[in-house]
């Protein structure tokens, strides 16, 4: 029996033995399966003979948790917004629009029909068009919607939110108009201003061509914080019916379902029963909420989507550098991995080593990055309103953005997809320097340590 001691770690070396090989491969053997999480996990507290080695999984595991907090907090943040966006936006528009190939006639037996129908709550007549609003110098592109204040309060939560007047005073005087807050402020208008309303259609007199135009009168505002304050004004439906030559038609039915994510089967039911009711169906247009306003909120979804993409370099940043400390230590345990070779551990075993010790790096990190992420997110909205208190400002200035307060929403689903992609991220990047380490050869580590 020949002896060795290396000059590094007096690490007993046994090159020829045989009596004494004999008798531990066997319990090596039966170990073999549990040697290389051992050993991996025992290479994360082992010293470091080289600081930069240890520096630089530090800065790995510090990487990998701040690549997932920031994940879960930006896309908490995204997820607070859509849901203001659709709580706000949805508050005026309807669930469901059923419409007409030209003007619905007789609107009334429509809405008699379809009244029965599962989730359906109310209907409501409208008229709508796009018109000029002007005053003075001030001109805007509007939307112009004819509304039963009655009827529309069962689809409609703007008379909940009214500055000054009310809905009811459209009945009052002919020709009145609510309006949103934005769209008062630019036109400058207030309550009992005088406004112009211009429609793309000329009216042919004996003096000439002339634009259609028509003076109303403001009777209310209202604010919802969403985009509708910017361009939606409302007017009775009887003025409405004149001022676009309708008579006693109309351009179709707000529908208001139980809940809104059924409202896509609720519109779908109703075109059923039309259809059975003896009822033209290519009379009918039948629109949810995700059709008329989807492009808006598929804009948010692809935001987040995006948001998320580019934040996931920050992830694989930490895995770079998951691999920069694996290459480092693989080469400083040379000596060791012939050891391990030499006493009967296979290529695979070794492979399992590091990848074991870098999956333990990169899952302290992405525990402590989990955590850290799901208790900020939760708490944004009080950490956001303290800091404003305590500086004195306002994040979001109310005259510009509808939302005046930073929203957070945090979902399970998105912290899991998050954590997972940082694993399989972190796995991959073990692999490279794995299976370098698996290469070595024990006689060439060995060469220069005998």
């Amino acid at each position: 029996m020949q002896l060795f001691v290396t000059n590094n770690s007096a690490t007993l070396y046994l090159l020829s033995c045989n009596s004494f090989s004999c008798l531990i491969a066997p319990m090596f053997k039966s170990l073999s399966q549990s040697v290389p999480l051992y050993i991996g996990l025992r290479y994360i507290r082992a010293k470091r003979r080289n600081g930069f080695i240890a520096f630089v999984s530090w800065f790995a595991l510090i990487g990998m948790a701040l690549g997932v907090f920031a994940l879960i907090v930006v896309l908490s943040v995204m997820n607070g917004f859509d849901r203001e966006l659709k709580q706000r936006t949805l508050l005026v528009v309807p669930h469901g629009i059923l419409s007409s190939a030209g003007s619905l006639e007789q609107w009334q037996s429509v809405s008699q029909t379809i009244a029965d129908t599962d989730s359906l709550l109310a209907s409501a007549p409208y008229v709508e068009g796009k018109v000029l609003m002007s005053r003075g110098r001030s001109v805007k592109p509007v939307v112009l919607q004819g509304i039963d204040p009655a009827l529309e309060k069962k689809i409609s939560a703007v008379d909940q939110h009214m500055l000054v007047g009310s809905m009811d005073h459209l009945d009052d005087r002919p020709y009145g108009m609510v309006l949103g807050s934005l769209l008062a402020r630019y036109m400058g208008l207030s309550m009992g201003d005088r406004v112009t309303i211009t429609l793309p259609e000329v009216s042919v007199t004996p003096a000439g061509i002339f634009p259609r135009t028509k003076r109303f009168t403001v009777v209310g505002v209202f604010e919802v914080g969403a985009q509708v304050d910017q361009h939606l004004a409302l007017i009775h439906l009887p003025d409405a019916q004149k001022l676009f030559r309708l008579g006693a038609a109309v351009d179709g039915l707000h529908l208001k379902f139980d809940d809104i994510y059924k409202a896509p089967q609720g519109v779908a039911s109703i075109a059923r029963k039309l259809q059975q009711g003896n009822q033209i169906e290519d009379d009918y247009q039948l629109k949810d909420w995700s059709q008329t306003q989807g492009n808006l909120f598929q804009a948010v979804k692809m935001e987040k989507t995006i948001t998320g993409v580019l934040l996931s370099v920050i992830i694989a940043v930490a895995a770079f550098n998951v691999i920069s400390s694996l290459i480092m230590m693989v080469s400083e345990k040379r000596s060791d991995i012939a050891v391990l070779r030499t006493l009967g551990l296979t290529r695979w075993g070794i492979v399992k080593i590091f990848v074991v010790q870098g999956l333990s790096l990169s899952f302290i990190g992405i525990a402590v990055g989990a955590i850290s992420g799901v208790l900020f997110a939760i708490w944004l909205p009080q950490i956001s309103a303290f800091i404003e208190q305590i500086s004195g400002t306002q994040i979001f200035d109310p005259t510009v953005y509808f939302v005046t307060y930073l929203p957070s929403e945090w979902k399970w689903q998105d912290t899991l997809h998050v954590c997972i992609f940082a694993v399989l991220t972190s796995f991959c990047a073990t692999l490279y320097p794995a299976y370098r380490a698996s290469k070595i050869e024990p006689a060439e580590a060995l060469r220069y340590d005998i």
